[in-house]
């Protein structure tokens, strides 16, 4: 089975960190998930992009983006639904 990596932008990663900590815990298993899985099923893709996708933790989002070709999974935002599209 492919593996794929999971990678934090800079600003994914520190938006991550700026939320409270019992989020964190909520989120940080559904990210690294996406290695077995980088299209989970309730996963959805952003219309108006090429590559980006979103995943529903909750209350928050996560955008990213799924390279096949290297198998790599780009966490490029993570935040509150409220503000994560803007």
């Amino acid at each position: 089975m492919k593996r794929y990596q999971v990678v934090l932008s800079k600003t994914a990663e520190k938006d991550l960190y700026n939320l409270p900590s019992k989020v964190i815990a909520k989120i940080i298993p559904v990210l690294k998930s996406l290695e077995e899985n980088p299209r989970p099923h309730g996963c959805k893709k952003l219309k108006g992009y090429a590559n980006l996708w979103r995943i529903r933790i909750g209350d928050y989002r996560a955008i990213y983006s799924v390279d096949d070709v290297i198998l790599l999974v780009d966490i490029r935002d993570v935040g509150n639904r409220k503000d994560i599209y803007q």
